[in-house]
């Protein structure tokens, strides 16, 4: 078996980079764009007098990012070609976003918020998979274009990995000869709420609590009556766009349920594994990106006359966190190369554990790594002026969302002991 990526994926890289250098750059560099990555960037991005939300210019600055990626062919990489997109394999966007965070902190793939030239963009997917057909005519355009804009309602104030057991409920109500459904709960954590036009707000209409099955996917728009944006929670990682949310007798037609009505789950688990598996490479081409740069400051800063690189004390846990990159590299390729090679349900079936395995590892190692590229740089490590905290902070979010990594410890010890078959 080889474990070399295809030379396709590799020219592409050039490419990428070559775009970054012609037109990311020196947007990033015009009208002092550069304080949103310097130093200066929490403050930059956020506005501390509406609810620590991003900033209008940090906003502004993402989209036409994304514009101008759009327009070059790159942002809808991974998107079938019926959306414009160039069928981008799991394999290929693993490799590009490991290679873009490699590159460091930048406009070209900000992963605090998800923004990267080569965009991860599921929600049209959804809709083609689990949407009717007036919902793929309506919505994903739409989205493609920007102009609708869906969040995330999954996780309550009193349940997270705990899904099937939600407090939020539909039950069916008529109204004006419409069939419909009335929905009342909570969902907290509903990440871009502050410009969403709707929420995927997925609610119990039968069975129990633990039962997987009778909980819908409901499409409700934000400016529906009893719909009410609750508190934005500051985060470790400012700015924030993840508020609390709340439904008090919010009466939505029937026709806005995406996919089947007793099955919702299966649109919240349906892309998963392709994005832990992009959120793995992510995490490792951060992780590098910190250990190089601690290895070569370690050879250019000289205490006592000696560079730092000389002490074993300096070598050996960079040595540790070099290995450990090296050898979740070759997981998260052939992962992501099997996965190519399967349909998403045979995914889910054989290769969940693995996905978890790449996932749990890299995101810890990414945190390993800027905590270990901290303690080389010293106390220049611990201010804002080197990127080393950052990375830190968004990063370790990662060991909570997309699935804990002691939920995915589980799944893998499920698949171990033989308790998932």
């Amino acid at each position: 078996m080889s474990f070399e990526i295809p030379q396709d994926i590799e020219d592409y890289l050039t490419v990428l980079d070559d775009f970054i250098e012609a037109e990311i750059k020196p947007i990033e560099q015009r009208d002092d764009n550069i304080r949103f990555f310097d130093h200066r960037r929490e403050d930059s991005r956020t506005d501390w007098d509406n609810h620590g939300l991003p900033s209008k210019e940090w906003e502004d600055l993402l989209d036409e990012m994304r514009r101008t990626a759009d327009a070059a062919g790159h942002f809808r990489y991974a998107l079938p070609k019926e959306f414009g997109g160039q069928d981008g394999s799991n394999l290929g966007m693993a490799r590009i976003r490991e290679h873009l965070a490699h590159k460091g902190l930048g406009l070209h793939n900000d992963l605090q918020n998800e923004n990267s030239i080569v965009g991860n963009l599921v929600q049209p997917l959804m809709v083609r998979d689990f949407g009717t057909e007036k919902q793929k005519q309506e919505c994903v355009p739409a989205m493609l274009k920007g102009e609708m804009k869906w969040c995330f309602g999954l996780t309550e104030e009193d349940h997270g990995s705990d899904a099937t057991w939600m407090d939020t409920t539909a039950v069916p109500e008529q109204r004006d000869g419409v069939d419909g459904w009335l929905i009342n709960g909570n969902k907290m954590w509903t990440t871009g709420l502050h410009v969403a036009t709707h929420v995927m707000t997925f609610a119990r209409h039968r069975g129990k609590d633990g039962d997987a099955q009778g909980i819908g996917c409901f499409l409700v728009p934000t400016d529906a009556e009893g719909f009410e944006v609750g508190e934005y929670m500051w985060t470790f990682n400012m700015p924030t766009d993840h508020p609390k949310c709340s439904f008090t007798n919010v009466w939505i037609p029937a026709d806005q349920i995406l996919g089947d009505l007793d099955m919702g789950l299966a649109a919240a688990q349906h892309f998963v594994h392709e994005n832990r598996i992009r959120q793995a490479a992510s995490s490792l081409g951060a992780a590098q990106y910190c250990i190089d740069q601690a290895v070569k400051y370690a050879g250019e800063r000289k205490p006592f006359g000696k560079p730092l690189s000389v002490n074993q004390a300096i070598q050996f846990p960079l040595v540790e966190l070099h290995t450990e990159a090296a050898m979740l590299r070759q997981l998260i390729y052939k992962t992501a190369a099997q996965m190519d090679g399967m349909a998403k349900v045979d995914v889910a079936k054989y290769l969940s554990a693995q996905v978890s395995m790449c996932n749990y590892r890299a995101n810890r190692l990414c945190c390993d790594a800027a905590d270990r590229a901290m303690q080389v740089h010293g106390g220049m490590g611990y201010s804002r002026h080197k990127p080393f905290e950052h990375i830190y902070r968004h990063h370790r979010r990662y060991r909570i969302t997309e699935g804990s990594e002691e939920i995915q410890m589980r799944k893998i010890g499920g698949h171990m002991f033989k308790f998932i078959r």
